[in-house]
């Protein structure tokens, strides 16, 4: 297999609610709108974030992001009235701050996160 694109899809109830969260969450508006029940930002080249009505699977979804500095992402993030928890110490030097969107779906932003440990 040759993957060319990684789609994380975040499951949500109200899609208004979803854009205007991850819109505040990743500091802009979506790069696509592909179909009425599907908004998307590409965040790295080949990777993307996706958010996708599905009331069903709503709230339990999970999204890891990684990012070069933890503490100024968080000091943005507050900045963009989201609600970031505390950073936790997890292991390895790796850190953890988590939030969740409207429906409850947990987003994790991760510092010192590395390919290999």
């Amino acid at each position: 297999m040759t993957v060319q694109h990684v789609l994380s899809v975040v499951s949500v109830r109200d899609l208004a609610a979803a854009e205007a969260f991850y819109a505040r969450l990743l500091d802009r508006a979506p790069d696509n709108r592909p179909m009425p029940s599907l908004v998307e930002w590409q965040v790295v080249p080949g990777a993307w974030v996706q958010a996708y009505v599905d009331p069903g699977l709503a709230g339990s979804s999970r999204l890891n992001l990684a990012v070069d500095d933890l503490d100024a992402e968080r000091e943005a993030l507050r900045a963009r009235g989201l609600d970031p928890q505390p950073v936790v110490e997890a292991s390895r030097g790796v850190r953890l701050c988590a939030l969740t969107d409207p429906d409850g779906n947990v987003v994790t932003v991760i510092g010192g996160f590395r390919v290999e440990y």
